[in-house]
């Protein structure tokens, strides 16, 4: 159905909210799988250095144990913060998009040791950015 406001204009019922809303929905269920997805990553490299390959002559150079507590680290409030999304609480939206960044900035300087995954991890991290600033710019 629809509605006229005044003569000439058309106003749909329905509205930008239900996609915008949508956008929210999949950065949290999105973020919690990347989350995830750094748990496992850092229970990797926590529990046995030896299933990443070591590399030489690296800038960052951290002991792999060092990257598996930092990826825990982040994929345990990831996940949480993708919780808090899904619950509709509005500070979990900017706090999802500083962890999306995190988590990207974080595979960036994991990729000598993970470059296929680490740059997978980094685009779905960019497409939940998207996401959580679309609502952001809703409200």
């Amino acid at each position: 159905m629809s509605a006229t406001t005044t003569p000439g204009t058309y106003k749909s019922d329905a509205t930008d909210y239900d996609y915008v809303g949508a956008g929210s929905v999949f950065g949290g269920t999105v973020l919690i799988t990347v989350g995830l997805f750094q748990l496992f990553e850092g229970l990797a490299a926590v529990l046995k250095d030896e299933v990443y390959v070591t590399t030489r002559n690296y800038v960052y150079k951290f002991d792999l144990t060092t990257w598996g507590w930092l990826h825990l680290t982040i994929g345990a409030v990831a996940v949480a913060v993708g919780i808090a999304i899904l619950i509709g609480q509005r500070w979990a939206l900017f706090a999802g998009i500083a962890m999306a960044t995190l988590s990207a900035l974080s595979q960036f300087l994991f990729l000598p040791w993970q470059p296929l995954w680490a740059m997978l991890i980094i685009g779905i991290d960019i497409a939940i950015v998207w996401a959580l600033a679309l609502r952001l710019s809703d409200r």
